[in-house]
């Protein structure tokens, strides 16, 4: 029998360790002096005030989503993915690929071949800290954290050397052509006559992003390859012995993460930058390991955790520049939300499986 109810765990420690986060930074912003009520009503107006506002939220949200359902995947498979970062840089390759040697003729399918694109260079960029972790048994998080900084390298090269255009200084792609362009949030809900911010960066990948998160449910739940991750990730003997393959589920589900981190660049290089950048990821990879975990490794709520970060990312920056607050505080206030629903996850759940035991042996 479980310690607790299924909501306790997927709704009321979030919940809880949310609330320790807030505590904790409104005692940080205290001791600066600053007001934390004031504090968390320019947030929320930074945050959700406005078409504007949300427009920035739901566009780092979706990067969120992306990197999030990568690293969930693989836990699910007792991975620990920690390169979604770099598979993020690589993936942007891949979209600027697709956007610049292919002539699309419209943006509904420049899409589809930026996410095809983006998933392959993403998953074979995962795919060899995956062979090194099943046929060499080399540790899956130091690989992927070491192949972190050689995809920026990668990139970098590419950019000075390959993919920028002649007599340019930048170390940038050329602006992709028009036809590839996602429409933004303005554009569609405009065609409905509902108004919004034209200057917010919130675009078609949004939709993308929740459809990947149907699509990571059926899966993980619905599918025998699914199936078969999680039986590998709850006990990799007793899957062995049941004759799953470990070499092959490690592989497999390691480019699946990887191409679900590399497809976040279609919504940041194809569908705001419209080109391709150094540092195009944006620490939105590392950002994806607390969603993950937030998010308790399901689709639903790795959906919240990422709107609840991007809410985090946009609220903090106008907190940062309305109140002159340092944008270090504002990465100490996300810190701790990471901290709370992250690395002290057993200080919250213990005490509460405790408080529901006593109460289902009280009531019998």
């Amino acid at each position: 029998m479980d310690k607790m109810p299924k909501w306790a765990d997927v709704i009321l420690i979030p919940l809880i360790s949310l609330f320790l986060a807030a505590l904790g930074a409104g005692l940080v912003l205290m001791a600066t002096g600053q007001d934390p009520i004031a504090a968390l009503g320019v947030m929320i107006e930074g945050g959700m005030g406005s078409s504007r506002a949300w427009g920035y939220t739901l566009y780092y949200a979706t990067n969120f989503i992306f990197t999030g359902l990568a690293v969930a995947v693989a836990i699910h498979a007792r991975l620990f993915n920690i390169g979604a970062e770099g598979q993020a840089l690589l993936g942007g390759v891949g979209v600027a690929v697709a956007c610049l040697q292919v002539p699309w003729p419209h943006w509904s399918l420049a899409v589809i071949g930026a996410l095809v694109s983006a998933a392959v260079f993403g998953g074979l960029w995962a795919l060899i800290p995956a062979w090194l972790q099943a046929k060499r048994g080399s540790h899956i998080v130091i690989t992927t954290i070491m192949f972190n900084f050689i995809a920026a390298a990668v990139l970098n090269y590419l950019l000075v050397e390959v993919m920028k255009p002649a007599g340019v200084m930048e170390p940038a792609t050329a602006s992709f052509p028009t036809a590839t362009h996602l429409p933004s949030f303005a554009d569609m809900l405009g065609v409905v006559g509902i108004p919004f911010a034209s200057d917010a960066p919130a675009n078609f990948a949004f939709l993308l992003a929740v459809l990947a998160c149907g699509l990571v449910w059926l899966l993980i739940w619905r599918t025998r390859l699914g199936y078969e991750i999680r039986a590998f990730g709850h006990s990799e003997t007793g899957a062995r012995y049941a004759g799953i393959s470990g070499v092959k589920i490690i592989v497999v589900t390691m480019m699946i993460s990887g191409a679900l981190a590399g497809m976040m660049s279609v919504n940041n290089v194809m569908g705001e930058a419209e080109r391709l950048v150094l540092n195009a990821s944006e620490g939105a990879g590392f950002i994806g390991i607390a969603v993950a975990l937030m998010g308790r490794n399901h689709p639903v709520g790795v959906f919240l955790a990422a709107v609840l970060f991007g809410f985090l990312y946009q609220g903090g920056a106008q907190l940062s520049f309305q109140l002159q607050i340092p944008r270090e505080m504002v990465t100490v206030i996300q810190a701790l939300v990471i901290l709370f629903t992250g690395a002290l996850d057993q200080m919250i759940r213990g005490p509460l499986e405790r408080a529901f035991l006593a109460a289902r042996k009280g009531r019998a």
